[in-house]
């Protein structure tokens, strides 16, 4: 070949390089982002997770999708976003061999959490293992957050026996509360919300008269409500799931068993509890809160979650705070213009993004802190917020007797 020859193939292979460079979808091509969950399809948070945490990350797929997917910088074009869930069964070990196959097998691009506080606590350490981010979903433990400095790609997203459990205590005080009878399940959020509300309670003078636990799958639980009647306790609540409070629920009005006080962390802020027990929910506590109410932002969500999936709201506890998190999370891969995880992470601890809850943002331990709400209760045919200040929609009542069938 002759010097000219050899000068034009170089000014080819010069600009293919350029064009390489400015352009390198060329070289890595990609049409979607897949997200990848292992969840409680099936066993005993089967129920829970497919009510209570699935139907509002299918939401935020649909809203996304309906876009035209996430826009990536990288890719040079907005991606659609598709999910592959797994079923953990209810059982952690193989929750967590499940989201290594997730991870180190199909190669998700990003991970959706499991059901349940302990779940989280065993998923946390995988995810950050591999530098998978793991926003927190239905999950609420102060060891996750104990952990912060050696899980760094884990945000937690809901409210938690620190926030949660002085809160109630207020409440109970507003109420005249003496004497609380207290259960939880066998399982870290039962456990860990009764370890810090006993404390709480005693130092606040409120005489907490039986705490006991019960394991999961509890079939009945009449002789923890007849042993609070016979102490006297004018407080029932319960640090449980769905399944428990329901149970619980309906037991307690079988029995004619009044408190002046019913309350549990997971379960009446759903309309289900509401639609199951009728005029029989009024008056009765759950953890959460937010309702149309709280803010434009969460009316607006409400209307468009109704138009979107074809059924009204039925989550007063997290669904505002989840959809808000992903919301906070597309912004966060837009602004990184990349799927790299650690670039997407590191705006997520830092920057703040306006979300159908309002500005969301995660402090230093990468804890969301602007919670619509810590309580609510059911006021005819409403879970208003009852926390004392700003975000309160209407001041706790105590509850009526159990209608007379």
């Amino acid at each position: 070949m002759n010097s000219s020859g050899k000068t034009l193939q170089f000014a080819v292979c010069a600009i293919l390089f350029a064009l390489l460079m400015a352009f390198p979808l060329a070289a890595h091509s990609k049409d979607k982002i897949v997200i990848g969950q292992a969840a409680s399809l099936s066993g005993p948070l089967g129920p829970s997770h497919g009510f209570v945490s699935a139907p509002y990350y299918d939401f935020w797929i649909k809203d996304v999708n309906a876009e035209g997917g996430i826009h990536v910088k990288e890719y040079g074009k907005k991606l659609p976003v598709e999910i592959k869930v797994f079923d953990d069964k209810s059982d952690i070990g193989t929750m967590t061999r499940l989201l290594e196959k997730l991870i180190l097998e199909d190669k998700v691009d990003f991970l959706l959490p499991p059901w349940g506080t302990a779940m989280h606590f065993a998923a946390a350490p995988v995810a950050n293992k591999h530098g998978y981010i793991l926003i927190g979903g239905a999950a609420g433990a102060m060891k996750l957050k104990d952990f912060g400095a050696d899980l760094p790609y884990y945000f937690q997203t809901l409210n938690f026996a620190e926030t949660q459990v002085p809160v109630l205590a207020d409440i109970l005080e507003e109420l005249n509360v003496e004497r609380v009878a207290a259960i939880c399940h066998d399982d870290l959020h039962g456990a860990e919300n009764r370890e810090a509300a006993v404390p709480e309670l005693a130092n606040r003078g409120i005489d907490v008269v039986m705490s006991k636990s019960y394991p999961m799958g509890v079939k009945d639980l009449s002789p923890m409500l007849k042993q609070a009647r016979s102490l006297n306790a004018d407080a029932f609540i319960g640090f449980s799931y769905p399944d428990e409070v329901m149970l619980a629920s309906g037991q307690a009005i079988e029995l004619g068993m009044n408190f002046k006080v019913f309350g549990f962390t997971v379960g009446p802020a759903f309309t289900f509890y509401k639609d199951a027990f009728g005029p029989a929910a009024e008056g009765v506590i759950g953890g959460g809160a937010w309702n149309e109410k709280s803010s434009p932002g969460a009316k607006e969500f409400s209307e468009h979650f109704k138009e979107v999936m074809g059924q009204p709201m039925g989550n007063y506890w997290g669904a505002l705070t989840w959809y808000s998190a992903m919301q906070h999370f597309k912004q966060a891969v837009e602004k990184a213009g990349t799927l790299n995880q650690k670039k997407i992470r590191d705006i997520m601890a830092a920057e703040k993004f306006d979300t159908a809850l309002g500005p969301f943002w995660y402090d230093k331990r990468r804890i969301f802190v602007n919670h619509p709400g810590n309580w609510g209760q059911w006021q005819k045919g409403v879970f208003e917020v009852i926390d004392p200040g700003e975000k309160r929609t209407a001041p706790p009542v105590v509850k009526p007797a159990w209608p007379k069938k």
